[in-house]
């Protein structure tokens, strides 16, 4: 038998059974008169509102004690920003007075359905007016509606100011998409760059600038991390559909709207750690984190905050859950130095780069940072093969000794490191690959190695100081049977002679 067939016959039955109860009714109705019929259904309808009322009270203050622990503002779900505490005391106070006309009005709704059931001989009263009752329920309502608003407006100012010119605080901006959230953060410089939506490509998702140097060392994390105790105004906007900024532990929400930008300011007041120490104290939290597997993790140690879309953006709305991590000051701090410049890593030398062949003032940092990192491990190493350090910016004009103009840098970062040791010497090596006479590779290495003492004595360095030596193609690093392999093995090194 086909589904259609089953329904059909399914209503034909209940139709059936409805005809036939009408008619049992009908009957006893005539057996016993319709007036006491109507009376016991009054009775009963009565008796059964009133006990709905017990029931159902009892079921809102049982779920209200057994949930609470999931709910944001009791139990563990405090805030954890510093202006939450302001909005769930708005939250509770709101509670509060709705809950108070929730109960009366749900007593009188099912206590006067039981005491005033239709009885024999009693008739209604009508009163059309009375003008004591009006003033009160309109007076009541407006009185606590002034008292909401009031601390609502205060509560609103407080939460939304911006931050002052002269404050320490982070700046971060989220662009939300279909379907996730593009996460950008200021580099050194502390400076979001600039955006245009015409410039937006696949590899430039933001459509960031890249002629503004504020955005070559603006970077783009996975997650959203945070340091805890210091003000993060967050920047927020949307690339196609309106979404919603929403991180429901901090008591943050604010829309993120196509072409009108937007921003949010709080404080982070508890750490991810000190969250999960705090969902450890409760029972609820210390079920399995996975509910097919007994031996999983409890559901405290695998807390995260997160970052979500409030608003129904399309199909793929689930999929926009970012993870929000607060961190100390220094884990804050070791996070950073792992960031890398999205410029950098995605933009630099592709076609995309208005500024291939140049370099740039954060190369030449970075590469200082590398330099004085090696140089440093160099000086306080004990193995001889860890005292030699790659000059790996350092670059000769082909077949030459003459220096490019781009090694200038790197000749200021050993001038710069001998400075800092004065009692470290040095020798400069220079070393060729196989191609070509093995005397004229000599030859050519000792000039080079030459030429780099001259550019750093020039520069303010006791010549005493420096030994230049020529290794020509006698010490390869790798083999010369490649292309790869040779551009490895002509290379300038330095070693720390103490």
């Amino acid at each position: 038998m086909s589904n259609g067939l089953i329904i059909l016959a399914s209503l034909i039955l209940i139709i059936i059974v409805v005809v036939q109860i009408g008619k049992i009714t009908e009957l006893a109705a005539r057996i016993r008169g319709e007036e006491e019929v109507q009376l016991e259904t009054n009775r009963r309808s009565g008796l059964f509102m009133l006990m709905f009322l017990i029931g159902f009270m009892v079921f809102v203050v049982w779920s209200a004690i057994e949930y609470k622990n999931y709910c944001f503002g009791y139990g563990p779900h405090e805030a954890a920003s510093a202006h939450g505490p302001e909005l769930d005391s708005m939250f509770n106070w709101t509670l509060f007075f709705t809950g108070v006309v929730f109960i009366l009005t749900h007593i009188a709704l099912f206590w006067f359905a039981y005491k005033y059931q239709g009885k024999k001989g009693v008739i209604a009263s009508f009163i059309p007016h009375d003008n004591k009752l009006e003033i009160i329920w309109t007076a009541v309502p407006a009185v606590v509606m002034c008292f909401l608003v009031i601390r609502g407006l205060v509560v609103w100012n407080d939460v939304m100011a911006d931050v002052k010119p002269d404050e320490d605080f982070i700046e971060v901006e989220a662009t939300g998409a279909q379907f996730l959230w593009y996460l950008r953060y200021p580099g050194p410089d502390g400076v979001l760059g600039e955006r245009n939506y015409k410039l937006i490509t696949g590899r430039n998702p933001l459509g960031q600038d890249w002629n503004d140097d504020a955005n070559l060392d603006d970077f783009q994390p996975t997650d959203l991390v945070l340091p805890v105790g210091k003000k993060v105004r967050v920047r927020i906007t949307a690339r196609d559909v309106l979404h919603s900024f929403f991180l429901p532990h901090f008591r943050v929400k604010m829309d993120a709207v196509p072409g009108m930008p937007t921003y949010f300011v709080f404080t982070p007041t508890k750490t991810t750690e000190e969250y999960r120490k705090e969902l450890s104290k409760y029972p609820e939290y210390q079920v399995p984190s996975d509910p097919n597997d007994p031996n999983s993790e409890p559901l405290w140690k695998t807390f995260n905050y997160e970052l979500a879309c409030a608003e129904l953006c399309g199909k793929g709305h689930f999929s926009m859950r970012k993870i929000v991590r607060i961190v100390t000051e220094d884990e804050y701090q070791a996070w950073l130095k792992e960031q890398q410049s999205y410029y950098l890593s995605s933009i630099r030398g592709t076609d995309e780069d208005p500024r291939k062949g140049e370099l740039l003032p954060i190369e030449i940092e970075q590469r200082k940072v590398e330099f004085d990192t090696d140089f440093e491990k160099a000086v306080s190493a004990t193995d001889a093969k860890d005292k030699v350090l790659q000059l790996k910016h350092l670059f000769f004009e082909s077949g030459s000794d003459k220096l490019s103009d781009q090694s200038r840098y790197e000749i200021d970062n050993i001038v710069a490191a001998l400075q800092k040791y004065p009692q470290v010497r040095i020798e400069v090596a220079g070393h060729t690959d196989n191609t070509g006479d093995p005397a004229e590779n000599l030859a050519l290495s000792q000039r080079r190695a030459e030429a780099v003492k001259a550019a750093i004595v020039a520069k303010g360095i006791d010549a005493s100081r420096i030994v230049a030596k020529g290794y020509g193609d006698t010490q390869p690093i790798d083999t010369n049977d490649t292309e790869e392999g040779r551009a490895k093995n002509r290379r300038t090194e330095v070693r720390i002679i103490q």
